[in-house]
């Protein structure tokens, strides 16, 4: 819920910040030098009709005659085709629209790689892995290039890239630009595929097929003397992957996690040092891994003290990408409820990886935590107060009630005694039901609720009808498994954040099914009186 709000706060900051300025962005952030990418600068003012300022670019890019874009709902925008003119570090500079600024953006520009003359057909593909070995099951790397220097139609496709001994996911969607290969322009249609092998040796990254259709004009060029497409069908190589097993310093106990880098952070939903006794206070763990997915990530350890309850929620898994590859995410939220005031330490939490840019173990950590716990007056009982005679002195009683209340008795006893032998000359007769809901109507609400799934009212209908057996609630479920494991359930329910995903199937089942009490046999008495009503 934190995080939510924390997310929910940055998007308004954003749009705010939007709201009053000119923002820039990139398509891509690394390019070779021979290659473009598309600057995007908007506006939220869908009434402004000036150009932004591109001279400063100029000295650094090579700058493309900006194209406006259709009326936006928030605004106005321009894209803008730039080249870079140097390799290395570089920043497109703040740019400038009426009384408006954008801010730099950083970009990194790479040599241009050379390419066989061979390579320099009307379509051909181009393959590289951003390394050549990995360890079992962390990420390489594969980007495909497809070039085309002719126009394509739209009904281009390219076939999906599947291997048995590796799980393959894409990394984002498709991107195109442009590039100049030997003095001729092409595009470029990149995809990117994040590849985790899951045994060690040598894999083979199998080729892709692209189909397209190349469009054609003319002799004469022009647009009426149109000739039919033409498919085209072109092939990627081939490439040898060298994966490498687990080293042998890596902990034999800890789970295998490979990655670029890996963080753990935790988030509580209330202060440490405001927390009473009773009260349910939400933890959230998360783990960030750069380079595995989400379901490669284990789940942590957790450990309490006696008397700090947990329940555990069900694990949230993210998924996201950026320019290195996958971003994997896991976060354990679970409600602690102290049971006792004092000092609460939890233990600390380590998780062993293995970074694969340095090639060396690592740790992650979350430190031991402790927190104090204070006393709740709501749940605190008031003390008895117990008198001692010793301490007062009573004056004395009269003799005369004593006596009084001595005849009381005995006259009772016989007229008590009078009426009982008297019943005994008479049929038995039916008990009246006593004043309140039956056992009967208790059970029907209790099985209403059990059906609706209501955490709260079944909770109040258990107690009620618990209320008119022999037994406790907790003497009921220490004979009857069933009915202390749904009861654990529903507790987990009202005191965590999964409480409408609880089901009260189980729990109806469980109560329907509770053997009957069976209390123990009396003792023989030889003195015991006979039956009040003989057969």
């Amino acid at each position: 819920m934190i995080r939510a709000m924390l997310a929910i706060w940055l998007t308004l900051v954003a749009m705010h910040s939007g709201a009053v300025g000119l923002t820039a962005k990139v398509d891509r952030h690394r390019l070779a030098l021979d290659e473009t990418l598309v600057l995007t600068l908007e506006a939220s003012d869908p009434t402004h009709f000036g150009t932004p300022d591109l001279r400063p670019l100029e000295a650094r890019f090579v700058v493309a005659s900006p194209r406006r874009l259709e009326s936006l709902p928030a605004g106005s925008a321009w894209q803008i085709t730039l080249q870079p003119r140097y390799i290395g570090d570089q920043q497109i500079p703040s740019l400038q629209l009426g009384e408006w600024r954008s801010e730099p953006v950083n970009l990194t520009v790479l040599d241009r790689a050379e390419q066989a003359s061979a390579q320099l057909a009307p379509i051909f593909i181009d393959a590289s892995l951003e390394q050549d070995s990995v360890y079992v099951q962390a990420q390489a790397v594969l980007t495909l290039r497809i070039y085309h220097s002719v126009s394509l139609y739209d009904d281009s496709t390219l076939s999906p890239l599947q291997m048995p001994d590796a799980h393959v996911e894409r990394i984002g969607d498709f991107r195109t630009y442009e590039r100049t290969l030997g003095g001729v322009r092409h595009g470029v249609i990149e995809v990117r595929y994040a590849i985790f092998p899951q045994r060690s040796g040598e894999l083979t990254i199998p080729s892709q097929v692209f189909s397209a259709t190349t469009a054609a004009t003319g002799s004469n060029g022009s647009i009426y003397d149109i000739r039919p497409g033409r498919s085209t069908q072109v092939k990627s190589p081939s490439i040898p992957l060298i994966v490498r097993p687990q080293p042998p310093e890596y902990p034999a106990d800890a789970p295998w996690l490979p990655a670029r880098r890996i963080t753990l952070s935790e988030v509580w939903s209330a202060p440490e040092d405001d927390i009473r006794v009773g009260d349910s206070v939400t933890r959230s763990l998360m783990i960030a891994a750069e380079g595995l997915t989400a379901a490669q990530l284990p789940p942590l350890p957790a450990s309490s003290p006696p008397d700090l309850r947990r329940y555990p929620d069900q694990p949230t898994l993210g998924h996201g990408v950026d320019d290195g590859g996958i971003l994997g995410s896991r976060e354990q939220r679970e409600a602690l409820v102290p049971g006792a005031a004092g000092e609460f330490e939890i233990a600390g939490t380590e998780l062993f990886w293995w970074n694969t840019l340095e090639d060396r173990l690592e740790v992650a950590n979350l430190p031991a935590r402790t927190f104090k716990v204070e006393s709740n007056p709501e749940l605190v009982e008031p003390p008895v107060v117990v008198v001692s005679s010793a301490t007062e002195t009573a004056p004395a009683a009269p003799a005369w009630p004593w006596q009084l209340s001595t005849l009381v008795l005995a006259f009772t006893t016989l007229a008590g005694f009078g009426l009982w032998w008297r019943a005994r000359q008479r049929p038995a007769v039916q008990r009246t039901q006593t004043a309140g809901p039956s056992t009967r109507s208790l059970l029907d609400d209790l099985r209403r609720a059990c059906v609706a799934d209501d955490t709260q009212g079944t909770r109040q209908a258990l107690d009620a009808w618990a209320r008119q057996q022999p037994e406790t609630l907790s003497e009921m479920a220490a004979r009857h498994a069933p009915l202390s494991e749904a009861l654990d359930e529903l507790n987990s329910a009202l005191y965590s954040e999964s409480g409408d995903r609880w089901q009260g199937q189980a729990l109806w089942q469980a109560v329907s099914e509770l053997p009957a009490c069976h209390p123990a046999p009396p003792q023989a008495d030889t003195g015991t009186l006979p039956p009040l009503y003989p057969r």
